[in-house]
């Protein structure tokens, strides 16, 4: 991925050097065992633990003699070792290192979109319960619906987030699985239960019954999670995109003091955070539809999938991770413009009250229904022909006087009766918060090997408009 959307830590964990020392560590654990039962000389194992070492310039070199990337990394680390170095890979086949290493490397960058998909949950349920209370147009078909809170808006987007890490915590414990058996996956070459004592210190499951790699339906399985949760924050950004929109201009992304937005146009402030997550998110779903194209396999394997892994899965990792880190930052400097909603709800003349005047001639008025919504249709779009407010040309309305009293008729415009429930959905946040709670405690005390959960995040620019 372009440096642009890489961000360190995540960056780190697909580097040329990170993806030779996991094919080391992945080396190492066997022969460890391998000693330990007899099958290499103790003294041997020693003598490669202490020296073992990754030259990439030298791998490079002895690959463009090979073209064999595999088997010019185990060359160079046998250099590196001495004579002893002739029992590193005994035993093994090139796949046993590769995925073994590549399921070590995308349970540490699927750990790293479980902390980020963290942080943006806390995110929103910060601004959800900060903007409970702040009343806005629902729009269904970009038309103005019935009133809602922006605080259930964000509510709901926490929820879907919530459902995509459950996704994605799945497919990355799946992912977590190697294997050490041999050519066809026989085991030919090394028993099974060494192959289960290795993976066990590497903290991976074993697969049950591998081919000569690891099966391509975890990748896939995990690239659909990670493009579904980009999908969510395309939603996420979309609605405020439109929500930017200068006949809207309800919500604004954050704007960075000296930011500028147009070159030829000063007054320019472009939701570019916004859409591009939409850009990204494409690239996502393209690379799930290549995940799935990885599965279909000849035989016991080919190497089809290879060279499309090596684009996609650092891809796509980098890529959610910037777009949850981004994601984050816009929330939580969303600027919100409440007089702003509330100009836009007065101009809908009304006409977002048209459902309970329906429901009042029906239950309180005793029309048949059909009777009714044809009575409320013609009021309702003579409103918005003309430009006057529904409630007036209602009370105009002869089988509507003599139907409902205007107090009934006041009461079906009180937006609070939209939201009577409203703060339903915002209590239920209390769930995600608990979860949120849990794992941070389980990641204060168990911290994975080589990852700081809890490093923090860099500081967000500062935005010329500050949240409400």
């Amino acid at each position: 991925m372009i440096r642009r959307y890489t961000l360190a830590e995540m960056g780190a964990i697909w580097s040329d050097a990170a993806h030779f020392e996991e094919m080391l560590r992945v080396e190492l654990a066997v022969a460890r065992v391998q000693a330990a039962r007899g099958l290499i000389p103790k003294g041997a194992f020693a003598t490669i633990e202490s020296r073992a070492r990754v030259d990439i310039g030298r791998i490079t070199e002895i690959e463009q003699a090979t073209d064999h990337d595999v088997i010019a990394f185990v060359s160079q680390v046998a250099e590196s070792v001495g004579p002893d170095g002739r029992y590193l890979h005994l035993g093994l086949t090139s796949s046993d290192v590769v995925d073994t290493a590549l399921a070590l490397q995308l349970r540490s960058a699927g750990e790293r979109l479980l902390v980020d998909a963290d942080r943006l949950l806390v995110a929103l349920v910060a601004r959800a319960r900060a903007e409970a209370d702040t009343v806005m147009m629902g729009r269904t078909h970009s038309v103005h619906a019935e009133p809602t809170t922006l605080g259930l808006k964000l509510a709901g987007w926490a929820f879907e987030l919530a459902r995509d890490r459950v996704r994605l915590a799945s497919a990355v414990d799946e992912i977590g699985t190697g294997k050490i058996s041999g050519p066809v996956g026989t085991y030919s070459h090394l028993d099974p239960d060494l192959e289960a004592e290795v993976l066990a210190s590497l903290g991976l499951h074993v697969d049950p019954v591998s081919s000569q790699i690891v099966q391509r339906d975890r990748h896939a399985a995990l690239l659909a999670a990670i493009a579904i949760t980009g999908g969510s924050l395309e939603r996420f950004a979309t609605e405020v995109r439109n929500l930017q929109h200068t006949e809207i201009g309800e919500l604004l992304e954050p704007f960075r003091a000296g930011q500028k937005g147009s070159s030829a146009m000063p007054h320019k402030r472009n939701p570019i955070l916004a859409e591009r997550m939409a850009g990204l998110a494409r690239l996502l779903r393209g690379y799930a539809g290549a995940a799935l194209e990885n599965q279909p396999l000849w035989h016991e394997r080919d190497i089809s999938h290879s060279s499309a892994e090596r684009v996609l899965l650092p891809d796509a990792t980098i890529l959610l991770d910037y777009m949850l880190v981004k994601m984050t930052g816009l929330v939580g400097g969303l600027v919100v413009r409440p007089e702003r909603m509330r100009e836009n709800i007065e101009r809908g003349f009304g006409l977002h009250a048209s459902s309970r005047v329906l429901v009042a001639l029906v239950e309180d008025g005793g029309l048949a229904r059909e009777d009714a919504y044809a009575i409320v249709q013609g009021a309702a779009l003579r409103a918005a022909d003309e430009r006057r407010p529904l409630r007036e040309l209602l009370a105009m309305e002869p089988t509507v006087a003599a139907r409902l009293s205007l107090s009934r008729l006041d009461a079906c415009f009180d937006d609070a009766t939209f939201l009577r429930y409203a703060s339903v959905g915002i209590g239920r946040l209390d769930r995600i918060e608990a979860e949120l709670l849990v794992r941070g405690a389980a990641r204060t005390s168990a911290q994975p090997d080589g990852y700081a959960s809890d490093q923090a995040l860099p500081p967000e620019p500062e935005v010329v408009d500050a949240p409400r």
